[in-house]
């Protein structure tokens, strides 16, 4: 994923090819439009909400794929995929902060994926909540993951990521 663009001036609707589908959540909060279009209904405070956003996100993704749109339908597999993982981290552990404190930064030097994230990253794993698999966030990133995995999976989102790929990665 290249960080070095201007996001703040980008519009990746008008130039999706400077658009890298990336790993995972990357550029979730950088690309426009879509991230304002969709970051307002991702929510997961509890599994009422979480169902609300994450259909409401995965009838945009169907939306945009309708429009021929890859970039917003990636992008909105990406709120599905970080809808997921955010309330995995909560619910595992509440404060949402998974490593022990450090007075340094612990991923200086590393590569990524250790160098990214937390600059505590690497340090000892706080211990988990005692209900983290029963918890109201753990059955919030159930609900994000079914919808993610639908999302990830769709036949459509792959001949429209195949066909992104070969008309703007080419090496």
């Amino acid at each position: 994923f290249d960080y070095s663009l201007d996001f703040a001036n980008l519009n990746f609707r008008q130039n999706p090819e400077l658009y890298c589908v990336g790993r995972g959540e990357q550029g979730v909060l950088l690309v426009e439009p879509y991230k304002s279009e969709i970051l307002p209904h991702w929510r997961f405070k509890n599994p009422e909400i979480a169902q609300a956003a994450a259909e409401k996100i995965y009838a945009m993704f169907e939306n945009y794929l309708q429009k021929q749109d890859f970039v917003g339908a990636d992008m909105a597999r990406k709120y599905l995929q970080m809808g997921f993982t955010r309330a995995r981290r909560y619910a595992n552990h509440a404060s949402g902060k998974k490593y022990t404190d450090s007075p340094g930064d612990a991923t200086a030097g590393k590569a990524y994926p250790y160098s990214a994230g937390s600059k505590n990253k690497g340090n000892e794993i706080l211990p988990q909540e005692t209900d983290a698999l029963t918890n109201e966030k753990a059955q919030a990133a159930a609900i994000f993951k079914d919808y993610w995995f639908k999302a990830k999976d769709h036949p459509e989102y792959l001949e429209q990521k195949k066909a992104f790929r070969k008309r703007y990665y080419k090496k």
